[in-house]
């Protein structure tokens, strides 16, 4: 059986794959420009920003008041998800209890435990 050579895009492409897990170079060089066009867009807008103090004062504390927002949010919604896990354990026949208590600690250990992976 006789081999083709490779060309050097298919070299380089291939080493680019197996370095950096990217499909293919094309993709690669789409992300780098779109990366180049996200930070002269930010680069522009804290010009701006910065440009008037009292605009960023106004925008400081606008991203202050969302962060806090969306931390009650994410609280908010972890009393209900308790809420619903009481009220089913309610609800449960008393023989299904153990089986659902051990179920509902190994969901939610997978879960942490995935959530940290990815921290």
């Amino acid at each position: 059986m006789v081999r083709k050579a490779k060309g050097i895009g298919m070299v380089v492409d291939e080493m680019l794959k197996s370095t950096i897990g990217v499909t293919n170079t094309e993709d690669l060089i789409i992300e780098a420009v779109r990366d180049l066009v996200k930070d002269e867009i930010k680069s522009q807008i804290k010009q701006k920003i910065n440009e008037d103090p009292q605009l960023k004062a106004e925008m400081k504390q606008a991203i202050k008041d969302f962060l806090d927002a969306k931390m009650r949010e994410g609280y908010a919604l972890f009393k209900l998800t308790k809420c619903t896990a009481e009220l089913g354990m309610r609800i449960v026949p008393e023989d299904m209890k153990a089986q659902l208590s051990k179920d509902m600690a190994e969901f939610i250990e997978k879960e942490v435990t995935q959530v940290i992976e990815k921290m």
